[in-house]
């Protein structure tokens, strides 16, 4: 918009400039074009006068006069020689001796030629011509339009210096609210604009600021709402658990038993859903600045934490990349990276057959950084993939009996916060490959 609104303003004293000193410029110089061919003629009509007068003085004056002046040509009369140039028998002279008219020939069409030629009749079928160089009018010529050019190439750099600093001016409000969107959109709810500016401006920030605010008041009563109901949901669930143990423990028929185990199996599966719905809601309601993280720290740690589990079962788990840096940046917000990976390495080494291979992959992409991980499990099919990221939905070959169909809801949900996204492919030779693309961190300066 800052060049839009400089280009608009040069462009404006531009045609200002071209209105006023181009005419002018083109004014002067017909000026100068009649004032010379004025004057050179009435020399002539001077010399003529001279040669007409026919007797010796005037001759002899005559002949002072065209040395002194130039390059004058006459043709003699009867009474007068005054021995200089005749003139070439043209048009031009056959017009001032036969029909008494003098002529003038700037020898060019465009502006003038080299030479100005002008012929004026005399008495006795005479003529004199001036033959005058219009070599000080082209100079001047150049002083009248490299003047002006001069001007107004300063005129319009003055011109776009004011521009830059009133662009930045009238942009600046529009910056701020645009930095202030910046900020709200990567997760900074507490992100307000100040109120400055034309009164449109400020209406505008102000609504922002509104919205802002009563977002921000949403995404607290949520939280707020999370933390309650983590507490109000854990607490009689635990205490239900403990007391169908305590029936267990005191009942001695083997049916009653069998019930009461089946009811104590679902109280812990109905525990690990409100778990996974609490860990759902804290990932859409904890809205948080993405910051740089360093990616391979990250997934270091998370291998060296699922590992040991996975050599349980001899899996193995293998780390790739194809950076050129070692080890990229990405915009992510805190402990979100952390969760997306144990959400995706516990379903890849649960659907993992044993003493298979789970590999991890780093690969930097334009702006991008994508991150995948691939398992040899049994797949999914297209139909299954298109609902894989839907809520308690679990597919055979994603999850097996004790999921709650929950972990790649709140992958997709993490991911889609921190301005990425979460892709779902077939593994080459078999298998899943989960690939999440999140936004590259600009390298910090030092």
């Amino acid at each position: 918009m800052n060049r839009q609104l400089i280009r608009s303003y040069i462009l404006l004293v531009a045609v200002a400039i071209f209105l006023f000193t181009v005419p002018v410029a083109f004014t002067l110089t017909d000026q100068l074009r009649d004032d010379t061919r004025q004057s050179v003629l009435r020399e002539a009509h001077t010399m003529a006068l001279l040669l007409g007068n026919g007797d010796r003085a005037s001759c002899e004056a005559l002949t002072k006069v065209a040395k002194a002046y130039g390059d004058v040509e006459a043709t003699p009369t009867t009474a007068c020689d005054p021995g200089l140039d005749r003139p070439t028998a043209d048009a031009a002279l056959t017009r001032a001796v036969e029909r008494d008219e003098p002529t003038t020939d700037w020898g060019s069409d465009f502006v003038w030629g080299r030479n100005l030629t002008v012929t004026v009749p005399a008495k006795g079928d005479a003529a004199v011509r001036i033959v005058y160089s219009t070599s000080d009018m082209t100079r001047r010529l150049w002083q009248i339009w490299g003047f002006r050019a001069a001007l107004a190439v300063l005129v319009l750099a003055a011109a776009a210096a004011i521009g830059a600093f009133a662009a930045r001016r009238i942009t600046a409000p529009l910056r701020a609210l645009n930095s202030m969107a910046s900020r709200f959109g990567d997760g900074d709810l507490t992100a307000r604009s100040p109120v400055t500016g034309p009164p449109e401006t400020q209406t505008l920030a102000r609504t922002l600021n509104q919205g802002a605010e009563r977002l921000d008041t949403l995404v607290a009563s949520q939280r707020i709402f999370v933390a309650d109901a983590s507490h109000q949901l854990r607490t009689p669930l635990t205490a239900l658990r403990l007391s169908l143990d305590n029936i267990a423990d005191g009942v001695d028929d083997e049916s009653v038993r069998e019930d009461v185990e089946q009811a104590t199996a679902e109280v812990v599966r109905m525990s690990r859903l409100v778990t996974g719905l609490l860990v759902l809601a804290r990932a859409e309601a904890k809205v948080t600045a993405a910051e740089p993280l360093a990616l391979r720290e990250v997934v270091d740690e998370r291998l060296t934490v699922w590992r040991p589990a996975a050599d349980e079962r001899g899996v193995t788990i293998a780390l790739r990349g194809s950076v050129v840096d070692d080890r990229p940046s990405v915009l992510a917000g805190p402990g979100h990276l952390d969760q997306v990976l144990d959400n995706v390495l516990s379903n890849a080494l649960e659907v993992s057959p044993d003493g298979g291979r789970i590999t991890v992959e780093v690969e930097s992409r334009a702006d991008k950084v994508v991150l995948s991980v691939l398992d040899e499990g049994p797949g999914m099919s297209d139909a299954d993939k298109s609902r894989a990221f839907d809520r308690f939905w679990r597919g055979q070959g994603l999850t097996g009996r004790s999921g709650s169909g929950l972990g790649l809801a709140v992958v997709k949900q993490l991911v889609t916060d921190d301005g990425g996204t979460v892709t779902l492919a077939d593994a080459p030779g078999g298998g899943l490959k989960v690939e999440i693309s999140l936004r590259a961190s600009p390298r910090s300066g030092g």
